[in-house]
């Protein structure tokens, strides 16, 4: 004989579906993670190499946004209101961003980087790639025999044509610093000691009536020399890569570039903080590093990358790490950018807007 379902065993089967929906609900949130990066060539790169694969690896999903850096995620933790999981961000910046409390620490029991190349994971950021800060030119202007360092880049007389310079702090001292005839190994010394702040600025300065674009982003000043809008430039060197596969005529130089890297980090108050760990443990192994330098000429942060056998060598001589490139270039100092940038950052601005 089959019981007909009574009013209090329906309203408690009501009261269990609907409190079943909310936990269904966060259960399938707690399995997504939002990963911001900077756009363009370079987001399209890690997506298809790192995030994308990640996530799959994992069983988990992964949406993408875009932002401009680190200050847009100190708007979000200041107001409470984060919502990213992981960012990714320069050396420099997440160093700062770490000493300012708006990252968590890492948990280097997760993320394996026993196979990294020195100092390329920090307590609050972990390094996905290497890359460099470079003088790039127009071959349409120049030829291949274009400026080689940055005094030549401050050289209006020898090589004229206009000029974009970076509109951030971050990589823009240092090489009018070299410009004014700073030896490259004593870059960070001078802009450590009282009046090598001011010096850059004013060397800076010097050249501001011949900047036609204060660029701020990558996809930016990638843009310029796709566009031929100006004759010199500085910036990334995949960016320049990039756009030269797309016909742009452009060309540049490793000699006095910053090697610096690129890395990710985990806003403080991610929602998902334990699940963004394991991610970064998961595109932190070679396999990952290797395929994201077929996007773009960067160097993989894990030495192992360069074992798998699936770098060609010819183009392993193309990244920016490579020895041979690796020995013209500035190593970017996070320990000034820690102590220095805030400062920096201010009369660079009043500077700008003069």
């Amino acid at each position: 004989m089959s019981k007909k379902p009574t009013a209090l065993s329906i309203l408690a089967a009501v009261l269990l579906g609907s409190a079943a929906i909310p936990f269904a609900t966060l259960d399938a949130a707690a399995q997504t993670l939002t990963v911001v990066s900077f756009g363009g060539s370079y987001q399209d790169g890690q997506s298809k190499a790192l995030f994308q694969p990640g996530a799959k690896a994992l069983g988990i999903t992964v949406k993408e946004e875009t932002y401009t850096g680190i200050a847009d995620l100190r708007l979000k933790v200041r107001a409470n209101a984060v919502t990213w999981d992981i960012v990714a961000s320069g050396s420099g910046s997440a160093a700062r961003a770490g000493a300012e409390g708006i990252l968590e620490k890492l948990d280097y029991k997760t993320i394996d980087t026993k196979d990294f190349l020195p100092n390329l994971a920090g307590e609050y950021c972990v390094g996905g790639d290497v890359f460099s800060t470079v003088l790039a030119w127009n071959t349409k202007t120049y030829g291949n025999n274009g400026p080689q360092n940055w005094a030549d880049f401050w050289d209006v007389k020898k090589f004229p044509g206009k000029r974009s310079y970076r509109k951030g702090v971050a990589g823009a001292l240092e090489p009018a610093l070299m410009a004014d005839g700073v030896a490259p190994a004593d870059v960070y010394k001078v802009l450590g000691s009282p009046g090598g702040i001011e010096r850059a600025i004013k060397k800076v300065k010097e050249l501001k009536p011949h900047v036609a674009v204060w660029w701020s982003s990558g996809a930016q000043h990638a843009q310029l020399m796709k566009d031929g809008e100006v004759d010199m430039i500085t910036g990334w060197n995949g960016r320049f890569d990039v756009v030269a596969k797309d016909g742009a005529q452009v060309a540049y130089t490793f000699n006095q570039a910053l090697l610096d890297y690129d890395c990710f980090a985990i806003p403080k108050g991610a929602p998902n903080k334990d699940l963004a760990m394991k991610f970064l443990a998961e595109i932190s192994k070679p396999q990952y590093q290797a395929e994201f330098t077929k996007y773009i000429t960067y160097g993989p942060t894990n030495k192992k990358a360069y074992d798998l056998g699936t770098i060609d060598a010819a183009y392993a001589k193309r990244l920016p790490s490579h020895p041979d490139n690796a020995a013209k270039q500035v190593t970017v100092d996070l320990d000034w950018y820690i102590k220095f940038e805030a400062q920096a950052a201010a009369a660079y601005e009043n500077m700008l807007t003069e």
